[in-house]
């Protein structure tokens, strides 16, 4: 029996593609030698991965899923499974209506409710347990309890979860098998004076983000040192409260660089593959907006590179299913590992549409013990076309992008295009979620192409009765940076957004006309002896009074909600209701609020009160944040528009409020001169 092999033969033996072999060979895991030009192995190195396959599981069949999660992507796991024969069970909060879509529908107390979850899926005779992405996806206690409860678990061991989902400990690792790693500090010395020392030697400016978690979440991006300590503090309260865990990771912020992912498949005998890469550099609040595959900068070399630092990574912890290795890639062509996520990515969609793959079956096939090469992908595959992903948000860009919520009162998908939505008509919107509504994803043979037909999908999108993002998603596909294909992480908070939309004379009079029949009282609707009723309207500070004669024709959609019409305008729902009509007192009440020289602070978002940073009677600098509410993933701090005394606090912690409620009233400060 011949001692050395070469790469084809010891796959051949082991049972694993070459190019896992290869992928051994190069990151050192299997000895070689170079006989001339060829590579040897030696038979007897071969116990050096002898694990891999061992780690190869028995088939399994699954025939029935229960997916952890809601939204888009339950309904998207679902259609799947569904297509693939399996029997679907969805989930219910208590309070919550049935999902569209299921074969079973079970109740539990929450989505982070690991046990309920465990005991739904035994009660309903699930084989299989599918995490989508958040709550649970990248919890290894809760895929370790899976697999001891006899179901199978669609997505990584749990050993590889914790170890990517340890970002400091995810570093090391990336940086210890040839991974470049952004300049910064993950050590176990966690107090701030350690950190703020750690600062000074990285530099700034200066990303902090939390070692725990992922998604944005608790992340703060400092630019003067001044705003090291608040950043320290507010990074280290969210991620505590979201994920246990208040350690913190500082790395250098290298603004101008994009954002690239590599989307990788694992199966269980040791064999991975890379999908090419994902730019989702169009960010705001670290949170993405829009993303694209492939990524207009990066270049088949560069491609290859990256494929093989991410299976790398990877592979060292012996990954299983579908992942992400994310990663900032400057100008020059220089790329550093941020983090993996082990869990299918939201946008995910634009892969599969320039790969041809169905990721969710992929993963599913692997849970049961395919091999790469039983569902076709013995090999990176051809890359076809451009593929770009918007994400509609439940939020107020003109507002800084607050969160909003509402009643969804109308909405209308584009044809031609794929939708992944997790809403419809008729439901509310609240801040106990994540904002993100839907997904439209566009594709084209070239990359105009695809932007075109997306930009001409979000114009046929309608949403009314919430706020949302579709207005700034048209404006940002139009923007000659999108257009470019030069969009940076930092790009859209450089740039000029454009202001609120600004209602006219039609929009008024669509939504005149919506409230029309809700109306009775006489003397309410502006009824008039000889002429055409009147209604009299409010929007935000402006009343009008609007005549309800005939028809001008083409008006914008707008549907009516009792005494409150919702209007498109220009891609984004306006709020529009009956106002009284004016009275003396009202308007004396105004003069001296605006004589008066102070200032009211008003909730800019439904959420909760989570920090309150004064007290009556003390004195208050001018953009000193007062009032820190959290809701949908994020916190926002209520600040000074003056300098002032706190004449009135009407909140504390802990308190729900709504957006509009007034918080606290602040005096202006007589420094005594007067």
């Amino acid at each position: 029996m011949r001692n050395d092999l070469s790469p084809r033969e010891v796959a051949a033996e082991l049972g694993v593609t070459v190019r896992t072999v290869q992928r051994w060979i190069a990151d050192g895991r299997l000895p070689a030698s170079r006989v001339g030009s060829r590579v040897r192995v030696s038979r007897s190195s071969l116990s050096a991965v002898s694990e891999a396959p061992a780690r190869a599981t028995a088939q399994r069949h699954i025939g029935s899923l229960l997916v952890a999660n809601r939204g888009e992507i339950a309904r998207r796991v679902a259609r799947t499974a569904r297509h693939m024969g399996i029997r679907v069970v969805l989930l219910r909060a208590d309070d919550e209506p049935d999902p569209p879509g299921a074969d079973a529908v079970a109740t539990i107390p929450g989505f982070l409710d690991g046990p309920a979850i465990i005991a739904a899926a035994r009660e309903h005779g699930a084989d299989a347990i599918h995490p989508g992405y958040g709550f649970l996806a990248e919890n290894a206690a809760f895929a370790r309890a899976v697999t001891a409860a006899g179901l199978a678990w669609i997505g990584p061991p749990a050993d590889a979860i914790a170890a990517m989902g340890d970002k400091a400990a995810a570093r090391r690792l990336a940086g210890s098998h040839g991974v470049p790693i952004v300049p910064g500090y993950d050590g176990d010395e966690q107090d701030d004076d350690a950190l703020i020392a750690a600062a000074k030697e990285i530099g700034l400016p200066l990303l902090v983000k939390p070692s725990a978690g992922g998604g944005g979440k608790g992340m703060r991006v400092v630019h003067a040192s001044d705003e090291l300590a608040e950043a320290l503090s507010g990074a280290r309260r969210e991620a505590r409260r979201a994920f246990g865990d208040d350690r913190l990771v500082l790395e250098r912020f290298l603004g101008g660089s994009r954002h690239v992912e590599i989307q990788v498949l694992f199966d269980r005998h040791g064999n991975g593959v890379h999908l090419g890469e994902r730019d989702c550099s169009a960010q705001r609040r670290s949170q993405k907006v829009v993303e694209e595959a492939p990524g207009p900068s990066v270049t088949p070399d560069l491609r290859e590179r990256m494929g093989r630092a991410a299976l790398g990574a990877a592979a060292a912890v012996g990954y299983e299913g579908a992942g992400t290795v994310e990663m900032l890639l400057t100008d020059s062509g220089e790329f550093f590992f941020l983090e993996m996520n082990t869990r299918l990515q939201v946008e995910h969609p634009v892969t599969e549409a320039v790969t041809g793959r169905d990721l969710v079956a992929d993963q599913i096939r692997i849970a049961e013990g395919a091999t790469l090469g039983d569902i076709g992908l013995g090999e990176t595959p051809p890359l076809r076309g451009h593929a770009i992903e918007a994400r509609i948000y439940a939020e107020d860009p003109e507002h800084g992008f607050l969160p909003a919520t509402g009643p969804l009162v109308d909405v209308t998908w584009p044809e031609g295009v794929r939708v992944d939505a997790g809403v419809d008509a008729g439901d509310e919107v609240t801040d106990r979620y994540d904002p993100m509504l839907a997904k439209v994803i566009a594709d084209g043979a070239t990359r105009a192409e695809a932007l075109d037909r997306l930009r001409e999908a979000l114009g046929a999108t309608m949403i009314l009765g919430v706020r949302t993002n579709v207005r700034f998603l048209r404006w940002l596909l139009d923007h000659p940076v999108m257009r470019d294909g030069e969009v940076r992480t930092d790009t859209i908070a450089a740039l000029d957004l454009p202001g609120p939309p600004v209602a006219d004379g039609v929009h008024w009079t669509a939504a005149a006309r919506a409230l029309a029949p809700a109306t009775t009282d006489p003397w309410m609707d502006g009824w008039r002896l000889n002429a055409a009723p009147v209604h009299r309207l409010r929007l935000g500070d402006e009343e009008r009074s609007i005549e309800l004669g005939a028809s001008p024709g083409d008006l914008p959609p707008a549907r009516a909600v009792a005494d409150t019409a919702h209007v498109d305008v220009e891609g984004q729902s306006l709020t529009f209701t009956l106002a009284p009509p004016p009275t003396i007192e009202s308007a004396v009440a105004h003069a001296a609020a605006e004589a008066g020289g102070g200032a009211t602070l008003t909730a800019p978002m439904p959420g909760r009160v989570i920090a309150v940073r004064a007290a009556e009677g003390d004195t208050i600098s001018a953009r000193q944040p007062v009032i820190v509410i959290e809701a949908m993933k994020m916190e926002h701090a209520v600040v000074s528009p003056i300098d002032g005394t706190l004449s009135r606090l009407l909140t504390a912690e802990g308190q729900q409020v709504q957006r509009g409620d007034v918080l606290a009233e602040l005096a202006p400060y007589d420094d005594g001169d007067g």
